[in-house]
């Protein structure tokens, strides 16, 4: 049964993780947005309107780049159309190979985790489990999952952010094996651990409000007969449980999103000396609602994630009910 719980899980958490890839791309893109730290593009210059041939005489009008605090910030409609229009449509889909190992690691093991703490924590005569003991049960799940599945988290940022730096500092990870292979020889093995703390506290904040408001949700409509056991349930369940996941984990995505996907030189300072200096500083530089950069997408990639992750688990299940 334990195995089992395993093979469920990580057959819905791909799926899922695939079909919402799109959408978590444009959601760390907004998170990105406003860092201070993103090298800053080549100085432009112009020359008047009328100067067909650049001459020795001709007036040149250099015009750097706008301050961090004074760039755009645009929604993610319009992240999205930036991103087909300026990187291609297969941009969409940078780190979809990550994404794959990611929820291969990680969203394997919290799912088949938190089943088998599930059927150890169930009552045996009335077969329910109390709210306190789900949270725990997503708590220890995610916990466990987000250490396995760090470095794969860790790829997965930087290459879908890799397409908003200047062509000459892009890392162009031709693959997940690719980008741990150059992390550990350029970086060290450590560095694929990088913001693992964060990786760690979102997972469990993850885990713990969306298995256990789907469980706790679908219980409340069953029990009091508003639906039958079906799609809809399945539905309603799962959407409700991706919003409170998403409200309950964009702040701690948003900084472990920048914490991942800083550039670290030989011999300098890192932009972020941890996850708090990294909150202190974006805070400061851009204002608490920083915090809920992203937000949007996040809620709309986490309810689709969500449905899609339960509904095919809820289908799973039934196939290999007699396995």
């Amino acid at each position: 049964m334990g195995v089992k719980g395993f093979v469920e899980g990580g057959i819905a958490s791909i799926v899922a993780g695939c079909s919402t890839h799109p959408l978590d791309l444009i959601k760390v893109r907004m998170q990105l947005q406003g860092e201070t730290h993103v090298p800053n593009p080549p100085v432009q210059t112009l020359r008047p309107a009328l100067s067909f041939h650049p001459t020795a005489t001709s007036p040149a009008v250099h015009m750097p780049p706008p301050p961090p605090t004074m760039a755009a910030r645009v929604g993610p409609v319009a992240t999205g159309i930036r991103i087909f229009q300026t990187e291609g449509v297969t941009a969409l889909f940078s780190g979809v190979s990550a994404t794959v190992l990611r929820q291969t690691l990680y969203s394997t093991t919290r799912m088949g985790l938190y089943d088998i703490l599930k059927q150890k924590w169930t009552h045996k005569e009335t077969k329910t489990m109390p709210l306190s003991r789900k949270i725990a049960a997503g708590l220890i799940a995610g916990g466990i999952g987000a250490a396995v599945g760090n470095p794969a988290d860790v790829a997965m940022v930087r290459m879908q952010a890799d397409g908003r730096l200047p062509l000459s500092q892009r890392r162009n990870y031709t693959s997940v094996v690719d980008a741990i292979t150059r992390m550990s020889k350029q970086e060290g093995v450590t560095s694929l651990w990088r913001g693992s703390s964060l990786t760690v506290n979102r997972a469990m904040l993850v885990t713990a409000s969306q298995l256990a408001s789907y469980d706790q949700i679908k219980e409340m409509i069953l029990t009091n007969g508003l639906m039958k056991d079906g799609l809809g349930t399945h539905v309603t369940a799962s959407f409700s449980a991706g919003f409170v996941a998403a409200v309950a984990s964009n702040p701690v995505d948003v900084i472990k999103t920048r914490v991942m996907n800083m550039k670290v030189e030989p011999g300098q300072k890192p932009p972020y000396a941890g996850a708090l200096d990294c909150a202190i500083k974006t805070v400061k530089a851009e204002g608490p609602m920083a915090l809920y950069k992203g937000f949007i997408p996040t809620i709309s990639r986490q309810g689709p994630f969500t449905v899609v992750l339960f509904v095919t688990l809820e289908q799973v299940r039934k196939l290999l009910k007699d396995f």
